[in-house]
Parts: C-alpha cells; sequence; structure tokens
C-alpha cells in the first residue's frame, strides 16, 4: 500500500488526501511534524494495514501520539525505515566478504609467485643440463601458465579494490543516513533510538573493562504549564535552549540524548561520581542562570529549571535497572522541590 499512498501523493488528488491525513491528525492532537505527517498519510492511505490497526488501536485506547511512539511505529512499519537499516546491514555484509576474498587473492597471488620462482629456477637448472627435450617444454608451459594466472590475478584485484571502494563510500553515505535517523531534530541531540543503543553498548564495553558508568536523566521543570501559557513553539524554543546548555556540557566520551518530550539522558563513561554531581550541577546552574526571552516578540518568559537525577552503575547492572535507578533519582528532585540535583541510593544501602 505505500507505492499506492506515493502514487496519491502525485495525482489530481493529493491536497485533498494530504488535508484528510492533516484534519485526522489535528481532531486526535497529533502535530504535525514530517514524521508524524508521514505516518498518517499511510494510516489514511490504508486503515486496514498493520499501520492502521496500530492507530486504531492506540487512539481507541486513548494513548498519547508522542515523538518516542511516532518513531517506533515508522521503524516497525514505514518501508523507508527498515529499508535504510537493511542496507546498510548488507553494506556491512558485503564490505566484510570483499575483505575476505582480497585476503584469498594475495594469498593466492603470493602463492602462485613463489610458484612461478621455483619454476623458473627450474627451469635455469635443466637449461644447463641434459634433460629431454620433452621435460624442458613441459616446464616452459607451467612457466608461462604461471606468469599468465598472476597477470589475471593482479587485474582481479585491481578490481576488487575499486569495488571495495565503492562499497566503502557506500557505506559511508548510509552510516550518514543512519545518523540522520538518530538525531532529534529539534535538538540535535541523539534521540530516543540512539540513546537507547548506547546505554546497552556502555552497559556492555563497563562489563568487559570493569569502568566506571553514571546516567544522568534531566528533565524540565513545570514544562506542560510553561507549554500552555506561552504555546508550543515557544515550548520548543526552550527544549532547544537547555539542550544546547546540555550538549556544551557533555562532550564526548559523555553522551547526550533527547529521551523525550522535555526529558533528556546523559551517560558518562570512566568519570567519578563527584566530578559527575559537578557537572550536573554546572549544567543546572546554566539553565536557571538565564532570563528567556521569546523570539517573535521578545517577551520576558522568566526562567527555567531543571530536575535532575544520577545513577551509578552496579556491577554487571543490566541497562533497564541503570534507567529505573536513574529514574527514582529524578522524580526524587521533582518531589524534594525541583531545580536541583539527586544521586541515586548506593548499593550498600540498596535493602534499607
Amino acid at each position: 500500500m505505500a507505492g499506492s499512498v506515493e502514487t496519491t501523493l502525485r495525482g489530481p488528488q493529493a491536497y485533498a488526501f494530504a488535508r484528510e491525513a492533516l484534519e485526522a491528525m489535528e481532531a486526535h492532537g497529533v502535530w504535525p511534524t514530517p514524521l508524524n505527517f508521514e505516518l498518517w498519510l499511510h494510516y489514511i492511505g490504508d486503515r486496514a494495514s498493520p499501520l492502521g490497526q496500530e492507530i486504531d488501536r492506540l487512539i481507541g485506547e486513548g494513548q498519547p501520539f508522542t515523538e518516542d511512539k511516532a518513531e517506533e511505529l515508522a521503524a516497525a512499519f514505514l518501508p523507508k525505515s527498515r529499508f535504510n537499516e537493511e542496507i546498510r546491514d548488507a553494506g556491512d555484509h558485503l564490505s566484510r566478504e570483499l575483505a575476505s576474498v582480497s585476503k584469498a587473492i594475495t594469498a593466492a597471488q603470493k602463492s602462485s609467485s613463489s610458484y612461478g620462482e621455483t619454476l623458473a629456477g627450474v627451469t635455469r637448472e635443466l637449461a644447463g643440463s641434459g634433460a629431454a627435450p620433452a621435460v624442458k617444454e613441459l616446464v616452459d608451459t607451467l612457466s608461462s601458465a604461471t606468469r599468465r594466472v598472476q597477470k589475471e590475478n593482479k587485474a582481479l584485484e585491481r578490481q576488487l579494490r575499486d569495488s571495495t571502494a565503492e562499497v566503502d563510500r557506500l557505506r559511508v553515505h548510509l552510516e550518514q543516513v543512519r545518523r540522520d535517523a538518530m538525531t532529534d531534530a529539534l535538538t540535535n541531540l541523539a534521540n530516543r533510538k540512539a540513546f537507547d543503543e548506547e546505554l546497552e553498548r556502555a552497559c556492555l564495553e563497563a562489563d568487559s573493562n570493569g569502568q566506571l558508568l553514571t546516567l544522568a536523566m534531566i528533565d524540565i521543570d513545570h514544562f506542560k504549564s510553561f507549554n500552555d501559557t506561552w504555546g508550543h513553539q515557544t515550548g520548543d524554543q526552550v527544549i532547544r535552549y537547555v539542550a544546547s546548555v546540555i550538549g556544551r556540557m557533555s562532550p564526548a566520551p559523555r553522551f547526550a540524548a533527547r529521551y523525550g518530550g522535555e526529558e533528556f539522558g546523559v551517560v558518562f563513561r570512566g568519570e567519578s561520581g563527584a566530578v559527575v554531581r559537578q557537572t550536573l550541577e554546572n549544567i543546572r546552574e546554566q539553565v536557571a542562570g538565564r532570563m528567556l526571552k521569546r523570539r517573535s516578540t521578545a517577551e520576558d518568559l522568566g526562567r527555567v529549571s531543571v530536575s535532575v537525577g544520577f545513577a551509578e552503575r552496579w556491577a554487571g547492572e543490566k541497562a533497564e535497572a541503570l534507567m529505573e535507578r536513574a529514574d527514582a533519582a529524578l522524580y526524587a528532585s521533582k518531589n524534594a522541590g525541583r531545580n536541583r540535583v539527586t544521586a541515586a541510593q548506593r548499593k550498600t544501602s540498596r535493602a534499607a
């Protein structure tokens, strides 16, 4: 049905079709972001499809159509999202196969070269001996065949190098596509999908190298009331501002992401709890220290603050458990009055 949607969007009914999708989005309180619009175009185009049935289920259950949910639906149902991943994986596989073939050809070439040198030596020895002409002729024939194979191997190796270079260029392009798919469009930080993958990877690395690992969760205080008062465009301005502060304070190997809505996550590798806390306090102070103005009218918006919770990973702890403890510390900051940093319980007091 994806093909019929694309066809409709290039036909006489395109604008009516697009308006129908927008009206449906507005009726259900869904923001017209590019991803949402694409999803709802497919929904309107074929409500009996798996995507249509899933959106109907969400509507029926009264679930909010969040950015995280949109990304989840796109990954599961939009052909383009799956196609990009499949192409990237195929490119990786092809590149590995070409590298393996290249090694095999190089090894065969060396073996052929060594064999040719041996035959050349035998030819020289036979020339100074009284060997029968038939034997000399046989060795000459083998030497000629070996030289021909060596020449063909060199041509094949050149072709293989060209093919490998082309595949590498394709992989670079696909990796850029993948990075774009893992970036939050509003803030230019990593998105939820990238965050989940990075946290899993960081936990595995910490298990293998024993490195310290800390997860921080950051949430903008009273964001809903701010959004309701000033509107979503101004709310987006605030999200971008907070994200810019977090991004500046989280250079590699730290990893910062927009987790969803007004919430952010930061992964700290190999840094002590004291350093992490000081960094998070600096983020909190920088966010709260600036008087914000509305871009369109220059009206004073006042100040915003963030609440922060962080958890130092225990040995062997899974990503989900680490998230739960960081979230619990974040809610502790909220419950204690907001605009503060709270550390999760240490392992020694876990049972208390």
